[in-house]
């Protein structure tokens, strides 16, 4: 599978006006909601260079030509928090860029959570596990 493209693409909006409109093809991912039995939610605390910024995200990635997307949830959460995920259950399939990109993502939930060891990328953080009535607040 290719990683993705942009292009632009020439688009006429219902009043005949013409606009170059970027698309961008990317990957399709999965991502996983995992949470314990006391409220808590595992999230990453990760850099993104484009905007330069640090914050919090739930582990997501992309799935791999031929994988299914609940197997590249579970791989993608223990890759990048050394957490493997219970039994994961789907929640939805979206489009987070929708007007953008057609990157389907499929999310899932797992009750539970265990510790396998560090990250298997040390660019990660290694995976904090935060309290939900927090997260407002961060």
């Amino acid at each position: 599978m290719t990683s993705g493209w942009t292009r632009v693409a020439d688009v006429e909006l219902p009043d005949g006006r013409h606009l170059g409109h970027r698309l961008v093809r990317t990957a399709p991912g999965a991502r996983v909601v995992v949470t314990d039995g006391h409220d808590r939610v595992l999230l990453i605390w990760r850099h993104r260079f484009i905007t330069d910024t640090w914050g919090w995200e739930i582990p997501l990635g992309r799935i791999d030509e031929g994988e299914m997307p609940i197997a590249a949830a579970a791989r993608e959460v223990e890759e990048e928090t050394g957490w493997r995920p219970g039994p994961l259950r789907p929640l939805l399939s979206v489009q987070p860029l929708n007007g953008l990109s057609d990157s389907l993502h499929h999310v899932y939930r797992a009750e539970s959570a265990t510790r396998v060891g560090p990250p298997a990328d040390p660019a990660h953080d290694p995976g904090r596990r935060l309290l939900l009535p927090d997260l407002p607040d961060l």
